[in-house]
């Protein structure tokens, strides 16, 4: 291994021990902070997919609905789609599985999500991030005027990250902690 080989790879673990440094552990009262509103950013996203996927919403306002949905997300993030039909789950980019939800061939869709809970604590990271995972069960209902009707029950697990960032307000800087969600696996689909 060369000189700049070691040099590259002594910086890079270093820049990993430095932003684990930088980031301060989260008091148990900022915790309870956090918690809520990585709870409530998971409801939001219930309420968004219910709008992009209501064949009532205008075109319009579902792509406007969508560009909010996606500042939920971390970069690369995927979301998990099931059936009763094929035992495979296909994973998507968040952007294309809200363009799928919008095409779905049905008359009247409807999506309500309920019992959105913490199943995993928030746990620091080497590189200083927290991260934990939030439930979900997603009931949906597809129908055709034609009488066709699809309708199931899907348990997800939703990747929630936390990390400190800083912005600048009136020249000063301030540190505050923010909530992504990550990717949304399938971890159970049953009828109804």
């Amino acid at each position: 291994m060369n000189r700049s080989n070691i040099f590259l790879s002594l910086a890079f673990v270093l820049s990993i021990a430095f932003s684990a440094i930088a980031q301060p552990e989260i008091s148990p009262e900022r915790k309870q902070a956090i918690d809520s509103l990585a709870l409530e950013k998971v409801k939001d996203l219930g309420k968004y997919i219910s709008i992009i996927g209501n064949k009532d919403t205008p075109f319009s306002e579902a792509n406007r609905v969508i560009d909010r949905a996606l500042e939920l997300f971390a970069e690369g993030s995927q979301m998990g789609v099931s059936s009763l039909s094929r035992k495979d789950i296909k994973y998507y980019g968040i952007r294309e599985y809200f363009q799928r939800l919008m095409a779905l061939n049905y008359d009247r869709v409807n999506i309500q999500w309920f019992n959105i809970q913490y199943i995993s604590d928030l746990v620091r990271q080497p590189d200083g991030r927290y991260v934990g995972v939030i439930t979900v069960y997603q009931r949906f209902t597809g129908e055709s005027d034609d009488g066709l009707k699809y309708v199931d029950t899907t348990k997800k697990d939703i990747t929630v990250y936390v990390e400190r960032k800083q912005t600048q307000i009136q020249g000063r800087i301030i540190g505050f902690w923010d909530v992504l969600l990550g990717d949304i696996r399938v971890t159970e689909t049953k009828p109804g």
